[in-house]
């Protein structure tokens, strides 16, 4: 046997014993890596919670993409189903309302913000929530990171339980998730010597760092430590990002998710 020949025959037997492997199930709490009947077997065997992250296409200042939300909320998401053990993780909701636009207001303002009107983001909060319980899950989580459409979320839960009622499924908001990556975070950076000045509302110092330990590619950290102090016209509020870090960062990402599992575990005890 002449030696190209040799190694096609390797090679096709290398493959070969490679096939097993290549076909195995790799485990994942994400819906949309599953198949429907892989879906099914997961709920059969015990995954009752379905985790829906909620995030927001909007802008960030000059220095984060308009993707974080829905990066961060996926990231925390997947952390939490871990930890729970008995969940999967939904799509991303990423369009939610973001203000108006004619004229434009709020994030608006800025190019790549994408808004939707309230009832139409209630509406498909509540049509995602219906298509899971039809499917067999019995607990319904919604994750919002972005603080704009908290009261949507709210009024959304409250119909859903409403229309629900004696079912055996509900929706909830955990309040833990939300008032961690916003008024939680900000007293831990404090409490790590990080002053109120740079902590920052939005695109700021918490922000920043949150965005730096779940996805740092979407940070462009090098045009931003050598930028001037950006301020409400770059489209931050409050802040200086230039400070920020994924060590600060992962003390907000460790917080977020071990309150949440906590909160859900007590909301779905004995359910």
């Amino acid at each position: 046997m002449h030696l190209p020949t040799l190694r096609t025959f390797a090679l096709a037997i290398a493959f070969v014993a490679a096939l097993p492997a290549m076909a195995q199930t790799h485990k994942t709490v994400q819906l949309e890596d599953l198949t429907w009947s892989e879906l099914r077997d997961e709920i059969h065997a015990g995954k009752t919670t379905i985790l829906i992250p909620i995030g927001g296409t909007e802008q960030s200042g000059p220095y984060v993409a308009l993707g974080k939300h829905n990066a961060r909320s996926k990231a925390l998401a997947q952390r939490i189903a871990e930890g729970l053990g008995n969940a999967i993780v939904a799509p991303v909701i990423a369009y939610v309302p973001e203000g108006g636009y004619a004229p434009p207001t709020s994030h608006m303002r800025f190019p790549g913000t994408i808004t939707v009107p309230d009832d139409v983001f209630e509406k498909t909060l509540e049509s995602a929530a219906n298509s899971f319980k039809v499917h067999g899950l019995t607990n319904i989580v919604f994750l919002g990171d972005h603080g704009g459409y908290q009261n949507d979320l709210r009024h959304a839960v409250a119909q859903l339980n409403q229309a629900w009622a004696g079912s055996g499924a509900r929706a909830f908001a955990p309040p833990a998730y939300y008032a961690t990556s916003s008024g939680g975070y900000a007293q831990i950076l404090r409490e790590h010597g990080v002053p109120d000045r740079e902590i920052g509302t939005h695109a700021g110092l918490a922000d920043t760092s949150l965005q730096l330990a779940v996805a740092p590619q979407m940070v462009r950290l090098d045009k931003l430590k050598s930028a001037p102090k950006p301020g409400a016209a770059d489209g931050v509020y409050g802040g200086d990002p230039r400070h920020a870090s994924v060590e600060l960062g992962q003390l907000g990402v460790d917080a977020i998710v071990s309150r949440t599992i906590e909160a859900i575990r007590k909301e779905t005890a004995g359910h």
